[in-house]
């Protein structure tokens, strides 16, 4: 019998997630004939968690054009504060924090979709004086109440993440971590005493920026002495979802075959907490250790 994908409960949002989501963030990449046939494929292996962003290259686009008729299927999780161009066409490099602009991104990014709410609307990596500056919690809550989003979150790091954590105010914070990027690791067990769900991004560690240096790391700490067979990359998605605070993890691609091999990393569950303990032993060695 296939052993279908592990859910977990997202925080207190009663949302049952797949631990194993999807993240449009290389959208732009492919063509519209892939990018269809990767969305469909997501949700046939029943991966229920998709992420994106109006600055994810015609990603909210896809999502409307190729499945938005599936919405049943998935949870939507959108970000804002995404800079619309003056024309309101396209995107400027950047993010800009008013009211103005989370109104219009959640309204544009609604009609791309050919939806009438998001579940998750988060801020997209604003500081506490950004948000505080814009009184943009308020604008939130007034989306909220309109409907256009079931839930409030927030895409960010430290410092700023604990601060906004203790406000209580974020329904769900979607945080870099993987076992070549542990500095959150702490913090992650800190968000979840919150109540909030917990959505990591980054954790097969293979981002647009820095991935030679991370993957560095795992030759430095000889991870592959104790992967037991399995490569580098399954190990360390498996590694991410054994965290206790990992809900779910967006993993994005544009390759059908990479999709399909974290699908089964997924399924294969949690590192024994063995090979969990020593991978942290050892990255701890070579000094990439948790913030306090």
């Amino acid at each position: 019998m296939d052993r279908g994908l592990p859910k977990r409960t997202l925080g207190l949002t009663g949302l049952e997630v797949t631990q194993l989501g999807f993240g449009t963030a290389y959208s732009g990449e492919v063509d519209d004939e892939q990018a269809e046939r990767v969305l469909n494929s997501v949700l046939d292996a029943g991966i229920n968690f998709i992420d994106t962003a109006p600055d994810y290259e015609g990603s909210e686009e896809r999502i409307g054009r190729y499945i938005s008729h599936r919405r049943d299927e998935f949870f939507l999780a959108t970000k804002c504060g995404c800079n619309i161009a003056p024309n309101g066409e396209g995107l400027d490099p950047g993010h800009l924090w008013t009211a103005d602009r989370l109104r219009r991104n959640i309204d544009q990014s609604l009609s791309r979709m050919k939806t009438d709410h998001v579940d998750i609307l988060q801020m997209h990596n604003p500081s506490v004086e950004e948000v505080e500056r814009g009184e943009l919690l308020q604008v939130l809550e007034e989306i909220r109440r309109a409907g256009k989003t079931r839930l409030i979150g927030i895409s960010s790091t430290a410092p700023d993440l604990l601060t906004f954590a203790e406000t209580r105010a974020f329904d769900t914070f979607q945080v870099p971590y993987s076992a070549l990027e542990r500095r959150h690791e702490q913090m992650l067990h800190k968000v979840t005493e919150y109540g909030a769900g917990v959505i990591i991004r980054g954790g097969v560690a293979q981002g647009r920026r820095g991935s030679d240096e991370r993957w560095a790391k795992w030759d430095r700490a000889r991870l592959d002495e104790i992967a037991e067979g399995v490569n580098r990359y399954e190990f360390v998605l498996r590694f991410t979802l054994t965290h206790p605070a990992c809900h779910t993890a967006i993993v994005g691609t544009s390759n059908l075959d990479h999709l399909r091999v974290n699908i089964a990393a997924a399924k294969a569950g949690p590192l024994s907490s063995g090979v969990y303990s020593e991978a942290r032993e050892r990255m701890a060695q070579i000094g990439e250790k948790p913030d306090e």
